[in-house]
């Protein structure tokens, strides 16, 4: 069985490391903060100081951390991945990064006879607790078919997408798609509310037709229930928009609709609502309007 390591205990990575330990493979973790790292020890987990130590210990290393510098610093720092890994260990990087960072890494990792697959990830903490995260992914095919078991404890839809890079690149797509998705929700309930309707009974109305998504079928009932805490966190989200419109610019692409979408979780920031979840950018909307979904 693979031995598995996994960096960044977050709120995604903690729940995706524990699927890969009830699923019965040997686990090494580490992560800044400790006691995500306790909690994780006191089910059977091993701890490791570093990411070279967790990378000394294991066959796969899957990492979780919050952007491009994280990622590039823990896998080639000088007590990085690369640097402890024995040839063939593979990386795989859950974390949403630039496809440009993802190929210099792979480029670093294959010249040491080691993968790297950037293999970010969508579904929100709900999906990394349910192991049905949807998993793209960038880089070699040889790497992937190694590691293929764990991913399919993590994630339910796995998509080998293209050469390194190919990953992230799809997650930048995706990422423009939910960021449209919870700036028209917010509009939308909105909308209703300020034009005299009630805003659950609109969606009763409009989530089994074209209007239908996973933002609808998700989102709405918490907000509905006035809970606005994170499953993806709005910071995170704008975070993401901004590598979105960097790659964008670097291939001279157009995409006027996600950079306005992108100034909604822009003003969230800016208004103190970073820490809540990116479908709370319908406070946004509900502070231009004068108006709450339910007042």
């Amino acid at each position: 069985m693979l031995r598995v390591g996994y960096i960044g205990l977050g709120l995604m990575g903690k729940p995706m490391a524990r699927n890969i330990l009830r699923a019965g493979f040997p686990l090494v973790v580490h992560n800044r903060s400790r006691a995500a790292v306790d909690e994780l020890v006191a089910e059977g987990a091993r701890a490791a100081n570093s990411p070279r130590e967790v990378a000394e210990q294991t066959d796969v290393v899957f990492t979780n951390l919050p952007d491009s510098p994280d990622v590039e610093k823990v896998a080639l720092g000088e007590d990085g991945i690369l640097a402890g890994g024995q040839s063939g260990l593979i990386m795989v990087d859950n974390s949403t990064i630039k496809p440009a960072s993802a190929r210099k890494i792979a480029k670093e990792f294959k010249a040491k006879g080691q993968f790297f697959l950037d293999a970010p990830v969508s579904g929100g903490d709900v999906g990394a607790k349910n192991a049905t995260l949807t998993i793209m992914v960038g880089g070699e095919a040889e790497a992937l078919n190694k590691a293929l078991p764990v991913f399919q404890v993590i994630g339910r839809a796995i998509t080998h997408v293209g050469d390194s890079g190919a990953g992230q690149v799809a997650k930048a797509a995706n990422q423009i798609m939910v960021a449209a998705q919870m700036v028209a929700m917010g509009e939308l309930l909105v909308f209703s509310k300020k034009a005299g309707v009630d805003p659950r009974k609109v969606v009763e109305a409009i989530k089994g037709g074209a209007a239908q998504c996973w933002a609808l079928d998700v989102k709405t009932p918490r907000l509905f229930d006035n809970n606005r805490n994170p499953g993806f966190k709005a910071y995170m989200q704008l975070k993401d928009m901004k590598i979105v419109l960097e790659t964008a610019k670097e291939y001279d692409i157009p995409l006027s609709a996600t950079e306005e979408n992108t100034k909604f979780f822009e003003l969230m920031v800016e208004q103190g609502m970073r820490e809540l979840d990116n479908a709370a950018v319908l406070g946004v909307i509900e502070k231009m309007a004068g108006v709450g979904i339910l007042d």
